[in-house]
């Protein structure tokens, strides 16, 4: 039987994930999502930072994908919560984590799926002219990815549907008139539906969390048998030396006592060892 026969699957959320996360399931599950009417997600803390995010990255894809279930009557949601920060491992590059939550509230069943790249725009500048601006959108990929723009980090007032060259250089003058405004802030939009290389890695968390519905525990049969602890210590092909890589991985069943601990890796690559790549 599948896990999704007779079942109403919502996705939480208002920035077109569905575009992404609708596409793999109807291919990997042949079932249709729904998005749920005027549901608004930026009560749940916004990048923009003008609602803040009350708790951490699960917490606050579970709230959005409890309220759709609410709010539709839906069996099971799907919601996203993406995260960024510097790369540990490469310096001055920030990393993006996207996590993709689906919950059956009646089975009492959580799954998720996560995907960590580098490959991000993620960027913020102070401009102090015309020209630093189109530099800056130039280099972030505008007009394809979204700008925000407004008189500094803190202003409440930001413009944010910049769709053409023409409204960015109207909006940065406009700004730049101000009585003693030197600088401009000038950020990327990092909501999905502006911003192409952050969907791409909600495609990569929603595979993965497709990955884990399909891997069902070998004692009860629950879906969602998937990696939930890692054991770092990998050593390095190289030199031999204990590196901070995982290899193996702690899988546990949510509704028995099944666990078990697997082995994906045997040596980090050099490149990860703080010895052979300081």
């Amino acid at each position: 039987m599948n896990f999704f026969d007779n079942k109403k699957v919502v996705i939480a959320t208002m920035h077109k994930k569905e575009a992404v996360i609708n596409k793999l399931f109807k291919e990997n599950f042949n079932i249709d999502s729904f998005v749920p009417h005027d549901f608004n997600t930026d009560i749940f803390g916004t990048f923009t930072r003008d609602i803040k995010r009350d708790g951490d990255q699960l917490e606050t894809a579970r709230k959005k994908a409890l309220a759709a279930l609410e709010i539709t009557g839906a069996d099971i949601a799907i919601a996203s919560e993406g995260s960024f920060s510097p790369d540990r491992t490469i310096p001055f590059v920030s990393s993006n984590l996207e996590l993709v939550l689906l919950i059956d509230k009646e089975r009492g069943i959580e799954v998720r799926g996560h995907a960590r790249t580098s490959i991000t725009n993620h960027a913020h500048k102070m401009v102090s002219s015309l020209e630093e601006v189109i530099s800056f959108a130039k280099e972030v990929g505008f007009p394809d990815h979204g700008l925000i723009v407004r008189k500094s980090e803190t202003s409440k007032k930001m413009y944010k549907e910049i769709k053409t060259w023409e409204e960015l250089e109207t909006i940065s003058k406009k700004l730049f008139s101000g009585f003693f405004t030197k600088n401009i802030f000038i950020e990327t939009d990092m909501r999905a539906h502006r911003n192409p290389t952050r969907m791409n890695a909600i495609r990569e968390a929603t595979l993965d969390l497709i990955k884990n519905i399909k891997s069902t525990c070998p004692k009860c049969n629950t879906v969602g048998y998937s990696k939930t602890k890692f054991i770092r210590g990998l050593p390095c092909s190289g030199c031999g030396l204990e590196t901070d890589t995982p290899g193996t991985f702690l899988y546990e069943c949510q509704k028995c006592d099944m666990k078990e601990e697997k082995k994906e890796k045997d040596f980090a690559s050099p490149s990860e060892c703080s010895f052979c790549n300081p």
